[in-house]
């Protein structure tokens, strides 16, 4: 009886083939989206993972500098006091590489990272020497990795992170410019400390216990939330598209169904069977998104890669990995999405009494009550997006916020274009166009899903591209402000910076020393400049507010600026106090830093030297006319032995900052475009299953003397006409997911807030688009009804009951 149930039930998809490749094509978009964007997640988190077991952080303590930099002496001065201590050397190149220094005869045996040469390997001497270096295979793969480091010997390391060349802590110093410098020391854990710190370093150094180093999972979390947002509203959308085409198959089956509890099958036998049916669909949809997601990942995940290392400085490898943990996500996500959209008509299919009957009317009652049940949960959903707005905080309110408006606003949809459809019917004149907008209305049921689609859509592709129409343009006129000077140059050593300096004073404007230092700002590990006092600064430097004479107190060394994500984080308002070291000093101002996460200050030159005497300056930005730009960098080529990298002018600062911005939102509009696209795959999937439940409406006026092709014009305007409102409804909702992202999930994510910016001409290209969408959606079904032969109308009314 079993087998015989299951064939009679599957012999609907033989059928009608077109509504099983609706439902397949449909779920494996949707896993496609939700495990491709899951892929990349979980690639980004196992390089935070390896990079944070580097070296050990997560099993060992460490000494780091408070009040002043770290130095080799002082490394030398612990080791003579007994401590059993490693310096470490990080840092980071014009490249983006990481430069991680070790010095290997020192370094605790937890350690160890695999493939460091061994104490009895000859390649000790070479790395000691300075002329090998350990990298991970994707990293000595790119090319301008070993072109960049000619003189070194370069070997795989597989657990090193990419873009981490380990080398020996001589090295390091060469490569990041930095002689004599420490970032840390490594206390050996196997050797007990012989007592507190030396008195003469106990005010300058801390004990960081041993934790993971999840900072870049920390940091980059908005980023990968984002991500996941994507995915959940694209699986969403394709969700729509799967239980339009199960509704519609319980719909035609009710018949068979029937028949089957007549002849005595138990309800949940039955039920039982249906369940069995959509968990086999959802396996095969499952795989098929499975390797939709693998492909979709491959593709982006460059992008993505350039994202975390542009915003945040994460690297992120460019080659995807097959994970367990995503390819289960996708194959439950496939499965709870088949079951969530059948689990309506399995629970009528329980319910329903052995020879229930479908009323078309009675439907129609339903569907109407269903509406307003819908628009009262959407209020809801939009209220508590108002609360979450007014009373939450932190990241997650932001994104509670963000689900609210979007789920609240899907689901009053379809009352708020009934209530529309209804205007249009009541200004009409004449019967058959009050026909088209009572028509129009009666289409909704079925095409609710699919239009609630397309508004989350069309709003996700306003809301983001607003937001990134913003950025780029305060992004632009902000580079303008900080990228003042004409040139920017690099020394290799401060004995060649002074040298350079000396030269280039008599044949410039001014000589602008940028001098920075490491050190922690707020609890947060952060960063600390010191600016000369020129008009440069005074007439560029972008501040958001400042007091009076802001620019003479920092001169003066009365006073700190700091930058917008400082500010916000640590709650600090004008007037208030900044620890440094050295002492701590009032907030003057507060500047934008756009693409720069990390806490930021600001001290005048000479408070700068006097906080920090140790750090050499071997950076310069340079004033002069920018037509004796090209004349003054080849004298200085002729002068000095420079390399390519070390002399950047405006221009080419500017537009690698702008190269980097456009491959950081590139996954940002593949995504919108995907999203977009599943839309409109659902609008006509929706349309081409509804094409032949509509002849019973259409029948009559082609009778009464309306012609086939005329019906079909009708039919494809009001799918344009339903698509032209949601369009217009998708508008203010796309704007207040704009704002939600600029004003709270940005600055909650990144701590700065951008100016929100509209662009209608965007708006205008993505209507054009969404309205191209709807006309390819509709055409194929009207052009089917054009070509309907009359038996098919006629044979409507031979079998009316």
């Amino acid at each position: 009886m079993i087998r015989a149930c299951l064939a009679a039930l599957l012999s609907h998809w033989r059928r009608h083939p077109l509504q099983l490749a609706t439902l397949v094509i449909g779920l494996a978009i949707a896993t496609g989206l939700w495990s491709g964007v899951q892929a990349i997640n979980a690639e980004a988190r196992a390089a935070y993972d390896r990079a944070a077991t580097v070296l050990g952080q997560d099993r060992l303590d460490r000494l780091v500098p408070e009040g002043r930099p770290l130095t080799v002496g002082d490394f030398v001065a612990l080791r003579r006091a007994g401590w059993a201590v490693s310096p470490v050397l990080e840092g980071r190149t014009g490249t983006g590489l990481r430069i991680l220094g070790i010095e290997p005869l020192t370094l605790p045996k937890a350690a160890a990272t695999p493939g460091l040469p061994g104490l009895a390997s000859g390649d000790l001497r070479g790395f000691l020497a300075g002329t090998l270096a350990l990298a991970a295979p994707e990293t000595l793969a790119r090319a301008e990795i070993a072109g960049n480091l000619p003189s070194l010997t370069l070997r795989p390391a597989a657990d090193l992170p990419p873009m981490t060349l380990l080398v020996d802590i001589g090295l390091a110093e060469r490569l990041l410019s930095r002689p004599g410098a420490v970032t840390a020391l490594l206390v050996d854990p196997a050797q007990p400390a012989p007592g507190p710190l030396p008195p003469g370093l106990a005010p300058f150094l801390a004990r960081q216990a041993a934790k993971a180093d999840d900072g870049l999972a920390r940091l980059t979390e908005s980023f990968h939330l984002n991500l996941t947002a994507f995915g959940v509203l694209a699986f969403a959308v394709g969700i729509f598209i799967v239980h339009s085409a199960i509704g519609l198959a319980f719909e035609q089956r009710r018949g068979v169904m029937r028949t089957l509890r007549a002849l005595g099958v138990p309800a949940r036998t039955l039920a039982a069977l249906v369940l069995a049916e959509l968990l086999g669909l959802a396996l095969v949809s499952g795989l098929i998104g499975i390797a939709l997601g693998y492909a979709l990942a491959a593709a982006l995940l460059p992008d993505v890669a350039a994202t975390l290392g542009g915003l945040y400085g994460a690297a992120v490898p460019g080659e995807l990995g097959l994970r367990p943990g995503w390819i289960g996500a996708g194959l439950g996500m496939a499965v709870a999405g088949t079951l969530a959209a059948g689990a309506q008509g399995i629970w009528q299919l329980v319910r329903l009494p052995p020879l229930a009957t479908a009323d078309p009317q009675a439907w129609s009652v339903s569907a109407g009550r269903t509406r307003r049940m819908q628009a009262r949960a959407g209020l809801v959903l939009l209220a508590a997006a108002g609360a979450a707005l007014a009373f939450g905080s932190g990241l997650w309110a932001g994104f509670a916020v963000l689900s609210g408006l979007l789920l609240g606003a899907a689901l009053v949809l379809p009352a708020a274009l009934a209530a529309g459809l209804g205007a249009g019917r009541a200004q009409a004149q004449g019967v058959l166009a009050q026909w088209f907008w009572a028509d129009a209305r009666h289409q909704l049921p079925g095409l609710s899903l699919a239009l609630m689609a397309l508004l989350l859509a069309l709003a996700a592709n306003v809301g983001v591209g607003t937001m990134v129409a913003s950025f780029r343009s305060t992004f632009t006129g902000w580079l303008d402000q900080r990228l003042a000077s004409e040139l920017y140059l690099t020394a290799a050593t401060p004995a060649e910076a002074a040298a350079i300096r000396a030269w280039a004073t008599p044949r410039v404007t001014a000589v602008l020393p940028i001098a920075w230092a490491e050190t922690p700002l707020a609890g947060q590990p952060g960063e600390v400049f010191g600016v000369a006092d020129h008009a440069t600064y005074r007439d560029h430097w972008p501040l958001l507010s400042a007091l009076p004479d802001v620019w003479d107190r920092l001169a003066q060394g009365r006073a700190v600026v700091v930058n917008e994500q400082l500010a916000r984080r640590a709650g600090l308002e004008l007037g208030a106090s900044l620890d440094l070291p050295g002492g701590p000093l009032p907030v003057a101002g507060v500047y934008s830093d756009y693409g720069n996460p990390a806490p930021q200050a600001i001290l005048g030159v000479a408070s700068f030297t006097a906080r920090f005497p140790d750090v050499e300056v071997t950076r310069f930005a340079l004033r002069l006319p920018p037509a004796g730009v090209d004349r003054f960098v080849a004298d200085l080529g002729r002068a000095f032995d420079l390399p390519d990298e070390a002399v950047i002018d405006q221009a080419g600062i500017k537009a690698f900052s702008l190269r980097v911005f456009e491959r950081t939102f590139a996954v940002t509009g593949a995504l919108n475009l995907l999203t977009l696209a599943v839309a409109s795959v659902a609008l006509l999937t929706s349309l081409l299953t509804l094409a032949d439940r509509r002849l019973p409406q259409l029948a009559p006026g082609w009778a009464m003397g309306i012609s086939q092709a005329r019906l079909a014009r009708m039919e494809l305007a009001r799918t344009l006409v339903l698509a032209l409102l949601t369009a217009m409804l998708a508008l203010p909702l796309g704007l207040a997911l704009a704002w939600v992202l600029l004003a709270v999930v940005n600055v909650e994510a990144f701590g700065w807030r951008l100016p929100m910016q509209v662009f209608p001409g965007d708006w205008l290209r993505l209507f054009a688009a969404a309205m191209a969408a709807a006309l390819v959606a509709g055409l194929l079904p009207a052009v089917r009804l054009m070509r309907r032969q009359p038996a098919d109308l006629l044979r409507v009314f031979a079998n009316e009951r």
